[in-house]
């Protein structure tokens, strides 16, 4: 089992799912992502139940930027950080494609 997957919404945004978090992409931003190459704001949409009352909240949990050699999109969030090529994305941004994974992406360590 992968440690994520990322899908396509039907209005153009993505859902990354890691673990039992899931994450929005808005459409504006994936499109500024992808072909401007700026970072777009990762959200969670959080609802909580008091009483009878529900209240629902939506938070910048990270943020999804393209690498500087432009092959792969890095996703950072709380829960960590992961990577999925430019590529992948791309098709499943356009519907070509369902899902794609994301993989963990390991902190270098210095010698």
């Amino acid at each position: 089992m992968e440690p994520g997957t990322l899908a396509c919404t039907t209005a153009g945004g993505l859902i990354i799912h890691i673990e039992a978090e899931r994450y929005r992409i808005a459409p504006e931003d994936v499109r500024s992502l992808i072909f401007a190459g700026r970072p777009a704001p990762v959200t969670c949409e959080r609802v909580r139940r008091t009483g009878g009352i529900v209240a629902g909240s939506v938070t910048i949990e990270g943020h999804a930027a393209v690498n500087p050699a432009g092959r792969a999109v890095v996703v950072h969030t709380r829960t960590g950080s992961f990577i999925i090529p430019l590529v992948s994305l791309q098709r499943v941004a356009r519907g070509e494609a369902a899902s794609a994974p994301l993989f963990p992406l390991v902190p270098e360590v210095g010698i």
